[in-house]
This record gives structure tokens, sequence and C-alpha cells, in this order.
């Protein structure tokens, strides 16, 4: 399986690793950091991967240029992503003819950053995105004077703000219905491997159900230090709010406002195609 950075949202596929689940389902899950969506998901349409953890936009995407992707869970909750920028920039406005550091420039959460945008008048050629790649990319890329904003996932954000950056918001803040990555396959693939994905699916479920047991906590926070550039502290923050909540769930009004920003964003006629053209339950089930 292929991801595009490492960060507390990969919390439960770390805990599924270390303890054993994916063993547990006589699975042995090989994973790769791209740092890069769009070679994640060239990937993954070409067979190199079997599973990719992406955010939706791009399964909608493929979906339309061909692809037999599909989303079939949400394997993270929607992670609450900082806008983080350059200490002069004081609102939105502000980022106008600046440099953004993104993922992909027409993909991912650079749709929802334009979307922000242009509600504060700020149109799509006034400021400009570049391609530095995943987090951690986009982290040295702020560091480096090279952008002057990004979105920043946790618990990198918390460095940025400690060497005097800014967030400026985030992406719970401004969109809280807006769905987190999912996790995706090809459907011929998935249709000659079904028993091998439901047992995925179940190992990641439990890894969900292990890392929320408060008897678990200590160890999983010595998990999060031991896979993830993070300290305790952080990590027993993380772990409270991971476990406040229920399991993250995909579902059809979700993937249809991803749907919804995709057809705004690239202009695509009319009609919008139903959710299910990019989504199939029933291994979750």
């Amino acid at each position: 399986m292929a991801v595009i950075s490492d960060g507390f949202p990969l919390w439960p596929l770390h805990v599924a690793r270390s303890v054993g689940l994916f063993e547990a389902e006589r699975l042995d899950v090989d994973v790769t950091v791209t740092s890069s969506s769009v070679k994640q998901m060239n990937s993954l349409v070409q067979g190199e991967f079997d599973i990719g953890i992406q955010l939706p936009d791009h399964v909608v995407r493929a979906v339309g240029r061909g692809s037999d992707l599909f989303a079939f869970m949400a394997p993270v909750h929607a992670p609450d992503i900082s806008l983080i920028v350059e200490p002069d920039v004081r609102s939105l406005g502000d980022l106008r003819q600046r440099t953004i550091a993104v993922d992909g420039a027409r993909s991912g959460y650079a749709l929802l950053l334009r979307k922000l945008l242009r509600g504060q008048g700020v149109g799509d050629a006034e400021c400009r995105l570049v391609e530095f790649g995943g987090t951690r990319e986009r982290l040295d890329a702020l560091i480096a004077g090279r952008a002057d904003a990004a979105f920043i996932n946790p618990p990198f954000d918390e460095q940025l703000l400690a060497k005097g950056f800014v967030r400026l918001t985030s992406t719970l803040e401004a969109f809280p219905d807006y769905p987190g990555p999912v996790a995706a396959a090809r459907r011929s693939w998935a249709c000659d491997h079904e028993d091998l994905l439901v047992r995925f699916v179940h190992a990641y479920r439990n890894a969900f159900e292990w890392l929320a047991n408060p008897e678990h906590r200590e160890a999983a926070i010595g998990i999060a230090c031991a896979r993830l550039p993070v300290d305790p502290e952080s990590a027993s923050a993380a772990w409270a709010d991971l476990a406040a909540k229920p399991e993250p769930m995909l579902s059809v009004a979700g993937m249809q406002q991803v749907i919804d920003v995709v057809w705004d964003s690239d202009g695509l006629p009319p009609p919008k195609p139903a959710a299910e053209k990019f989504i199939d339950l029933r291994y979750l089930d």
C-alpha cells in the first residue's frame, strides 16, 4: 500500500503493524511513503500498489479519466490541517502574489485553499501554488523561505508555530463537514482479492478499536513516539482526541461534497455523477 506522508492520521496503521493485527489476518503489508499524490495515484492506477490512502478528490478525478479506482473505507478521521503562514501574513487576502506550497496544485487540499481564497476575492491567477510534495517537503519549503504559506499536518504544524510562523485557519475550521482521506483500490484487483481486502479492512478497524482502548493508552503513545517524530506530550494529546471520536466512516453524503468541489473547481458540465460511481462499501460491510 502507499501513503503520501506520515503523521498522527496514520497512527492506526502503525498500531496494526506493531501489535500484530495484520499478522492476525494473515497479511504482510508493505507500506511506501510516496511524498507525492500525483506519483501515488499514477502508480496505484498502473498496479504498482494495491491500496492507496489519499484525499477523495484524487479518486473522483482518476475515475473521470477512465480508471477503475474506488474508495472502500475511511482509514483516518478528517485531519485538522493548519494553514501555516509567514508572520507578516495577517489574512487570506495577504496571500495575493505569494508562493503557497502544495502537494498537487489542482487536487487535494489545494482545491479547498482555492475556494477559501476566492471567497476573499483572491483569484486563481493571483497567487502561486507550487508543488513541493508531502508535509515534510512543504515544511522544509516554509523554513527555507521558498514558500510563504502551506497546509501542514499535525504534529508538524507545532514545530513551525514554535519558530514564529502563524496559523491562519485550518481545514476543520473552514470546512467542518468535508471528508478526510480514503483508502482506494482498483475494482479489478478488489474483485480478484475480495477475501484479502476484507481481512485488511478488518485488521484496520481492529486497530482503531485497540488504539481507542484506555488500557492501551501508554502502549499507543509508545508506538507513536517510536514511529513518528513526536514527543510523548503531543502523542498523549493526540490520543485523547482520537479516543473521544467515533470510528471514521465513509459516506455517500461526504463523497458527494467532494464531487461538488471537483465539479465546481474544474468547471465540469452537469450532470454531476452519483457518489456510488466512486465508492463501494460492500467490503466494509
